[in-house]
């Protein structure tokens, strides 16, 4: 563990100066918000529509940072970030939030995706515990409500996808183009249950606590498989698993530490003991992705790996579970595992010249500039929430509460 602590000024840096300030270099002064768009050259897009996924991420992440380092510009841009969501992303005549807005923040794709309230949660969440802010408090409970009310399947278990405006189920409830139109899918389930974590870590509600630890039990007995310990990506109403076979390395890794997480805030010792187990089995399963060079590839099956773009979120959250295995799992080949992704990482995908991170590096070995540098899906969460989890869990910045 201790030849882990090399990373505490190099995460540092990268956190404090690759990848916050190009963040608060794309606040929307005049508009508010920030711009939803810089493509992967680095062409800012002002006039791009706006994403709460983006908004929301970015509040979390300068909340985080406000909250450990005390630096005024991380507050004023979480500041900018919750003034957006609050003001032009949240439907203040049906509740909930839009999932995109324009430039200057009228509404445009105005369903309620699950997926969006609960990142807009775990900001929120976030902000409150940085700031003491009962507004944004008020805010994450009632959309927590409002996930509760409108997405929670009584009869089955689970949260479904996406509604309209009005609260109606979608017959086409996908993410994106590219996943499957199911009810069910582990991503939503995933952000649900982080962004429930956060906000039990402010707000102790018996009944949050209860579907917590149900979704908890939800992943170890329908969305994690006993036979080859990977997730599956879709269901159907009734559990049904519509993944077809393919395992998302990066979504196996994340999910193995914060799976982890939260059951260490619920606090269930029983639990904790299931957790344990399954997480271990789950993050080892992660690492049929793994790579020579130190990389994560993006998807596989039974038979391997079937898609080696290196995307930068899988990556940051390769160094997360890897930590996660050594220090809670006994994996000591994580250890090495960990500080051969970093090489990775540094050598290969942090822009150096324009700050951030590329979207990717190909299966040929060639940056993908084709994807957005910033936009809908492309925020500072994935990154600077694995310098930051790394640096508290190594001891490179005090954790306060």
């Amino acid at each position: 563990m201790e030849s882990l602590k090399s990373l505490i000024p190099e995460l540092t840096d990268t956190l404090r100066n690759d990848i916050l300030p190009f963040w608060i270099g794309l606040e929307d002064r005049a508009r508010g918000g920030f711009f939803g768009r810089v493509d992967g050259t680095g062409v800012l897009h002002p006039d791009a529509p706006k994403g709460v996924v983006m908004h929301a991420r970015i509040l979390w992440t300068f909340s985080v940072a406000c909250r450990l380092f005390g630096d005024p510009a991380y507050q004023a841009a979480a500041e900018a970030a919750k003034a957006s969501l609050l003001g032009n992303f949240c439907d203040q005549e049906y509740g909930g939030v839009y999932w995109t807005i324009s430039a200057d923040g009228r509404p445009l794709e105005t369903k309620k995706q699950f997926y969006g309230l609960s990142f807009a949660i775990y900001g929120l969440s976030e902000y409150y515990r940085a700031t003491g802010d009962r507004e944004a408090l008020d805010a994450a409970v009632r959309l927590y409500g409002e996930i509760e009310h409108h997405a929670f399947d009584p009869q089955y278990d689970g949260y479904f996808e996406a509604s309209d405006r009005t609260w109606n189920l979608l017959d086409d409830m996908r993410l994106s183009d590219k996943d499957a139109n199911e009810k069910k899918t582990m991503n939503t389930h995933l952000h649900i249950l982080e962004s429930y974590t956060n906000l039990y870590r402010v707000w102790p509600d018996p009944d949050l606590r209860r579907q917590l630890a149900n979704l908890l039990r939800l992943f170890l007995r329908r969305l994690l498989s006993p036979f080859t310990n990977h997730l599956g990506l879709f269901f159907g109403e009734r559990w049904e698993d519509r993944s077809e076979g393919i395992y998302s390395y990066g979504h196996d890794i994340e999910a193995s530490w914060l799976l982890f997480e939260a059951a260490e805030v619920i606090g269930d010792p029983v639990l904790m003991q299931e957790v344990l187990s399954r997480t271990a089995a789950l993050g080892r399963a992660a690492l049929e992705g793994y790579m020579s060079d130190g990389s994560m590839a993006y998807e596989g099956n039974a038979d391997g790996i079937i898609d080696r773009e290196r995307h930068w979120w899988v990556q940051a959250e390769t160094m997360v579970g890897l930590y996660y295995l050594l220090a809670f799992h006994g994996e000591e080949r994580a250890a090495a595992m960990l500080l051969d992704t970093w090489n990775y990482i540094k050598n290969h995908l942090i822009d150096r010249e324009s700050g951030e991170w590329f979207w990717s590096i190909r299966a040929d070995g060639g940056v993908n500039l084709d994807d957005d540098k910033a936009g809908i899906w492309k925020c500072p969460y994935h990154n600077g929430r694995m310098c930051l989890e790394l640096l508290k869990r190594l001891g490179g910045v005090p954790e306060r509460k």
